[in-house]
């Protein structure tokens, strides 16, 4: 298989992953208003797991290092297997909370709030099962990402609530959200094999195609629960039914949906193969600031905000200029 080794190149991959958690929301604007984002997740999760096996059946079946996918997924063990499986259930319970914060908020108000608890709270996880870096500068970052949170939520309040949409919903799902955003990537990371002074992978553990892969697995799985519960009892508006899947959908709106699962798999992808050589909770911490990247979109491009009253533009700057130093310190962490 294909393995990162270079602390520069993770890097620089962690950015390209900012860019594909950041950008993929904007495939959900992109179809028709009645087509309900409850139906573009189903096309959204077969994107992530196609994603997952171009890659395992490509860069994770060739190269020098480790095993090839198919031999690496068949000596795993069960418990590595369900780590990552688990690992996907969970992310798909934080995902689909997220969606329906931007549905109900917008992207600019549930990716501060729910990926920013999510990047707090996982960070200090990984941290703790992985050590690496400075721990007080990457604590003092984390202390600005959660004042950016709040900068967020502060200028949301200044959005008037439209019937079943209130703020005070919209900052609810997106805040659960963030929660069970704090467990998934630590799964993933518990589940594969660390490489040893050879390069030789732990017997019994996955590497990181498999890992995806398993973790793709996991989130399409559980996908008939989740998300046909939230069909069934969405947090704003009717009930959608399954059968508006074929009646409303064609190849066009069901590619961008799969579409949207590309990018996000883009990023999963590049985010476990730069956790070898950052760690764990360099990875995903400098992989979250994606929040700034949607924040930017929903802002500048959508103009999610331009109904809010006086003094939310002001918010909104604090919350950007608190981000981007609190990222700043995540990476400046890796260095000591």
């Amino acid at each position: 298989m294909v393995i990162i080794e270079s602390y520069s190149l993770a890097v620089l991959l962690c950015f390209v992953v900012m860019l594909a958690w950041g950008s993929w929301p904007n495939t959900m604007k992109l179809v028709p208003k009645e087509w309900r984002f409850q139906l573009f997740y189903w096309d959204y999760a077969v994107g992530v797991l196609i994603f997952s096996l171009v890659m395992a059946f490509t860069l994770g079946s060739n190269g020098s290092t480790g095993r090839g996918f198919l031999a690496d997924i068949s000596q795993a063990s069960s418990k590595a297997l369900w780590l990552a499986f688990i690992g996907g259930v969970i992310f798909n319970c934080y995902n689909i909370l997220l969606v329906s914060g931007v549905d109900i908020a917008g992207i600019a108000v549930a990716f501060p709030i729910g990926v920013g608890l999510a990047l707090v709270l996982g960070t200090i996880v990984n941290y703790i099962a992985n050590p690496m870096g400075n721990a007080a500068i990457l604590f003092i970052g984390i202390a600005a990402v959660v004042l950016a949170v709040l900068f967020c939520a502060l200028a949301y309040k200044k959005v008037p609530s439209v019937g079943e949409k209130s703020t005070t919903k919209g900052i609810l799902v997106s805040l659960a959200a963030g929660v069970f955003g704090t467990f998934w990537y630590y799964l993933i990371a518990a589940s594969m094999a660390a490489m040893s002074a050879d390069r030789v992978l732990e017997a019994g553990k996955l590497g990181p195609y498999s890992a995806v892969v398993m973790f793709a697995v996991g989130l399409v799985a559980s996908n008939f629960v989740l998300n046909s519960l939230v069909m069934k009892k969405p947090f704003a508006g009717s009930p959608v039914p399954f059968s508006d899947y074929f009646a409303k959908g064609n190849l066009k709106i069901h590619l961008i949906g799969i579409l949207g699962g590309l990018i996000w798999g883009v990023g999963i992808s590049f985010s476990i193969l730069a956790s070898g050589a950052a760690g764990f909770a360099i990875s995903y911490g400098l992989a979250q600031a994606c929040t700034m990247v949607a924040a930017i979109w929903g802002v500048f491009i959508w103009k999610e905000f331009k109904s809010a009253s006086k003094g939310a533009g002001t918010l909104i700057t604090a919350m950007f200029i608190s981000y981007f130093v609190g990222i700043a310190l995540l990476i400046v962490s890796r260095s000591y």
